[in-house]
């Protein structure tokens, strides 16, 4: 009797999270920190697979203004008019576990009004800076008006158990290829494999550089075996984003990093 509760009061819940079922091969592509590699690499190569993505931009100090490194807001800007998601990274790349709530929505609103000055769409998915969060931040994102936000800790998206506001994520960089194959191959079950992307590549940060010839594998790989590439708004389609995060408890202990 215990057990068939149990499964009742689950079944109801997943109802009320999923708005449709999860399709195995489902993968978002997020990019972060707005290199310029970003506007003149990833999005041609995005469109030719015919992929979306969620880009989550900042003004990376101290080059943001060094358009060698750094996309400017009018190349921001043509991403959105693409079709790509714009998400917000805070203005300064900020770590928001250390920030005051003041400043943390100066950093937000910073990036927002950039956005509708541009009549960028605005933002409702955030990324955490450095994948350092806190439940203090969790808080003003939902009364920002944010509807979820990625982090890390290298394992699948299970919309059931994760709440939206720790969304997690694999990070590529130019030696972990063969984990993020293997990755790839557990978006199955309900689950959605999430990739972080940093430069492709990344100058300013090589620790975290995709090498153009391993991003291109990556888009290969996606495309041959037929995974449906959407960025993240797009779960939207699939996710009662404001019911998981009412029901699904935001879990500490778990690892956020990559």
């Amino acid at each position: 009797m215990v057990l068939f509760f149990f499964l009742l009061t689950f079944s109801l819940a997943s109802a009320q999270i999923l708005k449709r079922p999860i399709p195995d091969k489902l993968v978002v592509l997020t990019f972060d920190d707005a290199p310029v590699s970003h506007y003149i690499i990833v999005a041609p190569l995005l469109k030719k697979y015919g992929f979306k993505a969620t880009f989550f931009v900042c003004e990376f100090p101290p080059n943001f203004r060094d358009n060698s490194k750094y996309m400017n807001w009018q190349q921001i800007k043509k991403l959105d008019q693409m079709g790509f998601e714009i998400g917000n990274h805070t203005q300064s790349h900020a770590h928001v576990n250390k920030l005051s709530k003041e400043k943390f929505i100066q950093q937000l609103q910073y990036i927002e009004n950039k956005c509708d000055s541009l009549k960028i769409k605005k933002p409702l998915s955030f990324a955490y800076p450095g994948y350092d969060y806190s439940v203090n931040a969790i808080t003003t994102l939902q009364e920002q008006g944010y509807i979820l936000a990625r982090a890390g800790g290298s394992r699948t998206y299970n919309p059931l158990e994760d709440n939206p506001f720790l969304i997690p994520s694999w990070a590529t960089n130019a030696t972990n290829k063969d984990q993020i194959i293997t990755a790839l191959q557990e978006a199955k079950n309900g689950k959605i494999v999430i990739l972080t992307i940093h430069g492709v590549p990344d100058i300013e940060h090589p620790w975290v550089n995709t090498p153009v010839d391993l991003f291109k594998e990556y888009l290969d790989y996606l495309d041959k075996n037929h995974f449906k590439v959407i960025a993240l708004k797009d779960l939207n389609k699939y996710i009662n984003f404001k019911k998981a995060a009412q029901t699904i408890a935001i879990d500490t202990s778990k690892k956020y990093k990559n």
